[in-house]
Order: structure tokens, then C-alpha cells, then sequence
């Protein structure tokens, strides 16, 4: 832990915040894969565990990147990286077929990085 807090604050909460998001990518999707034939609470409790990792790197990961960004970019910057980490994720380990509705929505997180982070 002592080595992230020697990054620049935009560093620190870029990776927690992709960390973050590859605990909820699975715990939002992997049961999908992995426990298809399971009750759905089966796979809801599993879920819930992984989700806690993920809490565990999201909240320090507003609360660091909060001294710099306002919430409003802290919550798009969580966007975009949640569709960094979900398309890669969709395609490798779900196998599903690449779309081009990813490139568009891909194109729409700019247009929300650009009006969030624009000089006021």
C-alpha cells in the first residue's frame, strides 16, 4: 500500500478504481459462466463475496480520488473503466461476439469524459 501512495493522486484512483471493477465485473457476471446450473442465491451469495473485494478497493478509491476530482468525474472515470474492463471481459472470458455498439458506446464515454473534465 505504501508504494500507491507515493503515485500521483489521478494514478492512485485510475488503479483502484480498475482493480474495483474487475471484482465487480465477475461478481455482476462470472456467475453467469461459472454457476449457470446454480440456484440463483447460490450464485447471488458468491456474487456478494466478490463484491465485497470490490468494495474494498472502491471506496479508498473515492475517498483518494475525491481530494482532486468532484464526484461527477469520479463517477464517470468509474464508467469508462467499468467498459474497459467489461468489453474485454465479455469477449474472453463470456465469449460473447464483438459489436460494434461497444465502439459507439466507447464514443459516448468521451463525449461524457470531455463535458465532466472540460475547463469551466
Amino acid at each position: 500500500m505504501q508504494a500507491l501512495q507515493s503515485l500521483p493522486i489521478p494514478l492512485q484512483t485510475v488503479l483502484l478504481l480498475t482493480l474495483s471493477n474487475v471484482f465487480m465485473t465477475f461478481a455482476w457476471y462470472g456467475h453467469l459462466k461459472n454457476l449457470s446450473t446454480a440456484p440463483w442465491y447460490v450464485a447471488a451469495l458468491i456474487s456478494w463475496g466478490i463484491a465485497l473485494f470490490e468494495y474494498l478497493l472502491q471506496v479508498p478509491a473515492n475517498r483518494i480520488g475525491h481530494q482532486q476530482f468532484s464526484v461527477g468525474q469520479l463517477k464517470i472515470m468509474q464508467e469508462v473503466i467499468t467498459l474497459t474492463v467489461f468489453v474485454p471481459f465479455a469477449l474472453i472470458y463470456l465469449k460473447e461476439p464483438l459489436k460494434l455498439d461497444y465502439l459507439w458506446a466507447a464514443l459516448c464515454m468521451v463525449g461524457a469524459v470531455y463535458f465532466i473534465f472540460r475547463a469551466q
